[in-house]
């Protein structure tokens, strides 16, 4: 019989490596905090030398900074996909494009799905998804991050793109219920600023008023979403399913 040596490692690309380094410090600052995020530390999760993490990135704030984009980045796709929300899309068409599909027909994945998803179910949808605790790991990454702004002109860049990218999604919901006479909004440009400053409002207080978060300050960025787009009170709490 012939024995086999240790399997052969697999060399990755320039561009995989860097997608895993930018990765694996994003999963570390959501969970720890920016100020975690070191060419050391990342090197550790990796299991690689650190001079490996400073050949991609010879600057940790750079680093820092494409983390929180990658961060928020894929949390902003899990809350508003880019597909949902046109005018006459249909619940298994916005399903098939985001993932959400059984819960778009049974409402178990899906907070606020129902038969017709449109504009108003995905903005359901999002406040659902805003509201578990699911997100607090987001909230506390935006403070977070706006803090550390002020010291680090490269995350400041990253977090003004990210702050308008956000505002543009929310924007596109909006318009589409506007064509479609689910909301009514003469700017929704300057809606979505509004409604992201409520979401933004609310969760500074996430690292001292957790204990309260079941009472008023719950309902106060969807409360102001429904005033902005001309909806009653109540009109984008989630289904109950």
């Amino acid at each position: 019989m012939t024995s086999r040596g240790p399997g052969k490692r697999v060399r990755k690309t320039p561009v995989e490596r860097r997608h895993e380094i930018v990765t694996t410090a994003a999963r570390i600052g959501l969970t720890e905090g920016l100020e975690c995020i070191t060419l050391r530390r990342v090197a550790e999760e990796l299991g690689v030398q650190s001079g490996l993490v400073g050949h991609y990135f010879p600057a940790a704030d750079k680093l820092v900074a494409e983390a929180f984009t990658s961060a928020t980045m894929t949390e902003l796709d899990g809350l508003l996909p880019e597909g949902p929300a046109r005018p006459g899309t249909t619940g298994a068409e916005d399903g098939a494009q985001d993932g959400a599909q059984d819960g778009a027909q049974d409402g178990a994945e899906d907070p606020g799905g129902g038969a017709a998803r449109g504009p108003l179910g995905a903005l359901r949808r999002f406040f659902g998804l805003i509201s578990s605790d699911d997100f607090d790991d987001v909230s506390r990454l935006w403070l977070n991050a706006r803090h550390l702004s002020r010291y680090r002109p490269v995350l400041r860049e990253h977090v003004v793109e990210q702050e308008l990218l956000w505002c543009r999604r929310i924007e596109r919901v909006v318009a589409a219920g506007v064509e479609t006479a689910d909301f009514r909004c003469g700017d929704p440009w300057a809606a979505a600023v509004r409604i992201l400053v409520a979401i933004d409002g609310t969760s500074a207080y996430i690292n001292t008023s957790e204990e309260h978060r079941a009472g008023p300050l719950t309902g106060v960025a969807r409360a102001v979403a429904e005033t902005e787009l001309g909806l009653p009170a109540g009109a984008l709490e989630a289904a109950a399913g």
